[in-house]
C-alpha cells in the first residue's frame, strides 16, 4: 500500500485532533436518537454511546450508572457537561 499523500496526512491528522469534538457532536446526536428509538435499534444506540464515553474517558463507574438507568436524560447531561469543559 502507498504512502499517504502529504495532502491526505494533514487530513488524517485533523481528524485525531478534532476528534473528541467529533464524538461529543455524535454523543449529542445519540441523545435525540435515544429519546425516539424503541427495541434493537435502541440497543445498539446506547452501545454506541458508551464506547463514545468510553474515548471521550467519562469514569467507567459513570458509564455503568448511566447504563443502568436507561435514562437518555442522564447522557444529555453527561453531553452537557462536556461540552461545558471545552
Amino acid at each position: 500500500m502507498p504512502d499517504h499523500t502529504p495532502y491526505q496526512q494533514k487530513i488524517i491528522r485533523r481528524f485525531y485532533e478534532h476528534q473528541p469534538e467529533i464524538l461529543l457532536t455524535r454523543l449529542a446526536n445519540l441523545v435525540t436518537d435515544l429519546y425516539l428509538a424503541e427495541g434493537k435499534k435502541r440497543q445498539q444506540l446506547w452501545k454506541s454511546a458508551l464506547a463514545a464515553m468510553q474515548k471521550l474517558e467519562v469514569p467507567q463507574p459513570r458509564i455503568d450508572h448511566i447504563q443502568a438507568k436507561d435514562d437518555p436524560a442522564l447522557l444529555a447531561l453527561v453531553v452537557k457537561e462536556l461540552e461545558s469543559r471545552k
